[in-house]
């Protein structure tokens, strides 16, 4: 069992510099959440429920709000690194499952870091340059780790910029596609028409996994907890608020979509709405929406390394790593191996991934997260704590329980081994770790 000091009042310093205000925490997950999800993966829902993409949009953001009702109130109570791991450490301290829990959160930033390098390097980049993927790939990820290496406010201030670009871009597109509707084009009895091939239950459900992978930013967020001035405040409002504006924006971008162009020809874009801006007729160069929607991926990228790093580095605070995940700049106070080390295993898996299997494999992961947050805010709800915060009704995370489940159980077979791979590494590296932890405390006797 580990010294869990979650009960510090908010306003303590810890760690790490409580750089971020609530603007920069809302910037900071919308971000996360508009990025690769709706810039390259409305095809592959379109390939499930042809026209009514709307619908997955729907089912994935009712699940996301139950459980972001149980991150508010679990990000409040406990404002520290670490995320769920640190959650289901202080409900059931078994430091296996904690371990668990946070290493399959760490992963699951690695895997949707090297996805989303993954689609930087793909067609959107053909737009601009001609380059082989792979070193492309490489070449970006390095670059970012430079980013998160230099601090956290340089790292959202840098999302800041990024989310206004790929906001615009995204607004670009609803502007379009409205123009296109408005001067009798499109088709909007599209939006009901759904996969020929497909039942719609089967299409609708499929498709709200690779959806819900467009709302996971609220657990990215909490791992940057110990960062935030006054948590209990700003939380709520940066998480409701971008969740909501991100909704907003998806439900749009999926109706102009179809409106303009056929769900055939999106279910078989790699590059989906640069196809439907250039399908308006409005003669945007397709560099210039390639560079905007570079610059979307990218910020995504970003974000979900710094959030990874963040993982690592709660986890070794909480004792659940080797002490060197917890070191820090002395001058940027950025922890520096936890940075390198996800940087290495973001380059390696990307050299072997796909996007969709990645996107998937993501949302699997964090699903199992999710359910060990929603469970551990139940068991803590008769902990006390000597600051205000969030409270959310016990029948939000039970509905959430049940919701993530359903999910679950779409996924495929070939998405369930790399989850259960995840598993054997994670409980190797735990054994490992522990093992250096006895030497230690012989040595020290």
């Amino acid at each position: 069992m580990t010294n869990d000091t979650s009960t510090t009042k908010p306003g303590t310093e810890g760690g790490l510099k409580r750089a971020i205000g609530a603007p920069l925490l809302f910037a900071f997950i919308v971000g996360d959440t508009l990025g690769a999800g709706i810039y390259t993966l409305v095809g592959t829902m379109s390939a499930d429920v042809g026209g009514v993409i709307w619908l997955p949009l729907l089912i994935a953001l009712v699940v996301a709000l139950l459980t972001a009702g149980t991150y508010a109130e679990l990000i409040t109570k406990y404002p520290h690194a670490g995320g769920a791991a640190r959650y289901v450490d202080r409900a059931f301290s078994i430091p296996y499952v904690s371990f668990l829990v946070g290493f399959l959160m760490m992963a699951s930033g690695i895997t949707t870091a090297a996805a989303l390098a993954n689609a930087f390097a793909g067609d959107y980049l053909a737009a601009l340059i001609d380059v082989p993927a792979a070193p492309a790939a490489v070449v970006f990820i390095i670059l970012l780790t430079i980013i998160n290496l230099r601090g956290v406010r340089e790292s959202l201030t840098a999302n800041l910029v990024a989310s206004v670009i790929e906001v615009s871009g995204l607004v670009l597109v609803i502007v379009l596609a409205a123009v296109v509707f408005g001067s009798g084009g499109g088709e909007p009895s599209r939006l009901l028409e759904f996969a020929p091939d497909v039942p719609p239950l089967q299409g609708a459900f499929a498709a709200s996994i690779i959806a819900f992978f467009s709302f996971l930013g609220f657990e990215a967020a909490a791992n940057m907890a110990e960062e935030v001035r006054n948590p209990s405040r700003a939380y709520p409002r940066a998480l409701f608020g971008a969740i909501g504006t991100a909704a907003v924006i998806y439900l749009l971008i999926a109706v102009g979509a179809v409106i303009v162009l056929p769900p055939a020809e999106l279910a078989v874009s790699t590059a989906p709405l640069l196809d439907v801006v250039a399908a308006t007729g409005a003669g945007i160069p397709p560099w210039l929406f390639g560079l905007i929607a570079l610059v979307a991926i990218a910020n995504g990228t970003l974000l979900f390394m710094v959030m990874a790093s963040r993982v690592g580095y709660g986890l070794a605070e909480a004792g659940l790593l080797p002490r060197a995940f917890g070191r820090v700049l002395p001058k940027r106070r950025t922890p520096v191996v936890s940075i390198l080390v996800v940087a290495g295993l973001t380059i390696g898996l990307t050299l072997l991934g796909d996007v969709s299997t990645l996107a998937e494999t993501t949302v699997l992961l964090l699903l199992l997260v999710f359910l060990s947050a929603n469970v551990s805010v139940l068991v803590l709800k008769t902990d006390i704590v000597e600051h205000a915060h969030f409270k959310v009704p016990r029948f939000v995370p039970v509905l959430a329980i049940i919701a993530s489940v359903g999910l679950l159980t779409q996924q495929t077979g070939v998405v369930w081994l790399g989850a259960l791979a995840y598993v054997a590494v994670g409980s190797v590296l735990f054994l490992l770790a522990r093992a250096g932890r006895k030497r230690e405390e012989r040595v020290s006797s």
